[in-house]
């Protein structure tokens, strides 16, 4: 049997979810992410943004 990591993602859709299905019936969908996270530079705190481009398969699309 198969093993799998769970993650979980947090944080502010940056655009509408593209779904679409491949020829074999497949779900795919194109979600854009952006995190926000703020650090300590410093004596001072800077917030930082990552963009993630995720690309989501069968159940999970």
């Amino acid at each position: 049997m198969a093993s799998f990591n769970r993650v979980i993602l947090a944080g502010n859709l940056t655009r509408d979810v593209e779904l679409r299905h491949i020829p074999s019936g497949t779900a795919v969908a194109d979600v854009g992410l952006a995190v926000n996270d703020r650090v300590k530079r410093g004596d001072e705190w800077v917030d930082e943004v990552s963009f993630i481009d995720l690309t989501l398969w069968a159940r999970q699309a």
